[in-house]
């Protein structure tokens, strides 16, 4: 039996190991989509002058709520980064900077300027941002005689590209990198994939230096997200994706990156691939996973089948096709890369051997329609106090704060619920658990229960947060009973006991005691 590991008890509450959140996103190198060109670092050198018109300061305050205490926010940080102007007062940068922001601010490249910054569209999962001013007057006086950068033709592998940067005494500096290879990688959020470029390049500390834009020939090629200095490589969100993400907010209706729906598996395996009856001149990818509701699902994709093109473009045993420009590239960036939502992709697939043509509508999937949440950004977590019991709703998130190595830390029913979400299809909307107890005098024996997943409350199926809070004030002056996924376990609450220690514990300084949103 695996052992349970306990988490901290602080005063108040029990509290979930916190994940620093004030950390940039390092993100592992990726495996090249193409051979790679070595070159030789090259040291900064000044920019032109006339670059300083293109670009602005965001500065960012940043404060998360959290996991442990879901009352209160973590202590905020800030944040500093140079983005380019794409448009009429209008600004690109990385999701990471402005999750969770609480303030946001422009700032001219001299410092004389500044206006408040506001959030137009955002994309967790491209790691892209837009934004725009809060007042037409700060915004007139900041980006007056400003000038956009265009966005260039997507760079072939060797292309010299400028990553630039100004430094608090105005002056700005470009320094040359190597675009190296080319992936599909996450780079922000695990599970979601983007084109990413890496360029070997020789950094130096600067102001403002969090994100920085990266320019060819004085044009827009990417946005820097991340900078590993041991290795000199830099992860830039590429420029087909930052030119789909700024088309696609023009209107003002962001409708965000789409997905299929499905997840698959190689078929490099020989006896699998005699077992799938796959011919020896296709490659194809086996679907082991339809999500419910997803674009694949409605277009009538089945697991088993094998995925062996995406609208004529032939996939490889690994997941991979040729693209154009950039050579071997997973097969994702079919999807995410060159598509928007709403548009129709033609799937080429086998099944049972039978060659099948499908059209699929890609949709979005939104974060908020998932058993557990991926992100949270922005959205205060829900949770309930009752005479000391505390409930919360699984997030990635909150699993993450379990630690470093939260996949094997986690308890087995948290991972299991985020491994295989159709076990709960059509019974909950979330999974609520018993994230822990505050010693009171309505919780005697309670103290040692912790991460058990409720399946009832007062003989009421719990499908939600707002369905836990409404089950206990059906029964209000009874003995409440609380049953849990695990062997049928039930305990019970006295309303009376419980209910004076929710008046004691407001009093004693927790903020609310539950929140259902």
């Amino acid at each position: 039996m695996r052992p349970t590991h306990a988490l901290p008890l602080i005063p108040l509450v029990l509290a979930l190991a916190s994940c620093d959140s004030s950390k940039p996103t390092t993100v592992a190198p990726a495996t090249a989509a193409a051979q790679e060109v070595p070159a030789a670092p090259a040291v900064p050198v000044p920019a032109p002058p006339d670059l300083k018109l293109s670009v602005v300061r965001i500065n960012s305050t940043q404060q998360s709520w959290n996991p442990g205490q879901p009352w209160e926010k973590n202590p905020p940080n800030q944040r500093r980064a140079l983005a380019a102007i794409v448009s009429p007062q209008r600004v690109l940068t990385t999701a990471e900077l402005v999750a969770d922001s609480t303030y946001l601010e422009f700032e001219s490249p001299d410092g004389t300027h500044f206006a408040q910054a506001k959030v137009i569209a955002v994309d967790y999962e491209a790691n892209l941002a837009l934004l725009g001013p809060v007042s037409e007057k700060e915004g007139n006086v900041l980006f007056d005689k400003t000038v956009p950068l265009e966005i260039t033709e997507p760079p072939k592998i060797g292309t010299t590209l400028d990553i630039l940067q100004i430094e608090d005494n105005g002056l700005a500096l470009q320094t040359p990198g190597s675009l190296q290879s080319i992936d599909v990688a996450s780079n922000f959020l695990p599970g979601h994939s983007f084109l990413t470029y890496m360029v070997k390049a020789s950094m130096q500390s600067a102001a403002s230096s969090y994100s920085l834009p990266v320019l060819s020939e004085g044009k827009l090629a990417g946005v820097l997200i991340s900078y590993d200095s041991k290795d000199q490589i830099c992860d830039v969100a590429s420029t087909d994706i930052i030119t789909r993400f700024v088309k696609e907010t023009a209107d003002g209706d962001y409708a965000g990156f789409p997905s299929i729906g499905i997840s698959v598996a190689r078929t490099e395996d020989t006896s699998f691939r005699q077992w799938l009856k796959i011919p020896d001149d296709k490659g194809g990818l086996y679907i082991n996973t339809v999500r419910k509701g997803g674009a694949a699902e409605i277009a009538g994709v089945k697991k088993g089948d094998v995925l062996l093109a995406v609208d004529g473009k032939p996939i490889d045993r690994r997941g991979y096709y040729q693209h154009p420009v950039y050579g071997n590239l997973f097969w994702g960036h079919l999807v995410r890369g060159e598509k928007a939502t709403g548009d129709t992709i033609t799937l080429s697939l086998l099944r049972d051997g039978q060659p099948l043509d499908i059209k699929a509508t890609l949709t979005r999937e939104e974060e908020e329609s998932k058993l557990v949440p991926g992100y949270t950004f922005g959205k205060a977590p829900n949770f309930l106090v009752k005479g000391g019991l505390v409930f919360q709703e699984l997030t990635r998130p909150l699993l993450e704060s379990f630690g470093e190595n939260w996949e094997t830390r986690a308890p087995l029913n948290f991972l299991d619920a985020l491994e295989n979400p159709e076990k709960f299809e059509g019974k909950v909307d979330r999974i609520i658990f018993l994230s822990g107890s505050i010693p009171t005098p309505a919780t005697v024996g309670y103290e040692s229960l912790r991460n058990l997943i409720v399946k009832k409350v007062n003989g009421k199926e719990v499908k939600n947060m707002k369905g836990l809070i409404a089950a206990f004030e059906s029964n209000l002056g009874e003995r409440h009973s609380i049953e849990f996924e695990e062997e049928n376990f039930t305990v019970y609450l006295d309303d009376t006991v419980s209910s004076a220690v929710d008046k004691q514990l407001l009093q004693r300084g927790l903020t609310k005691l539950s929140r259902a949103e």
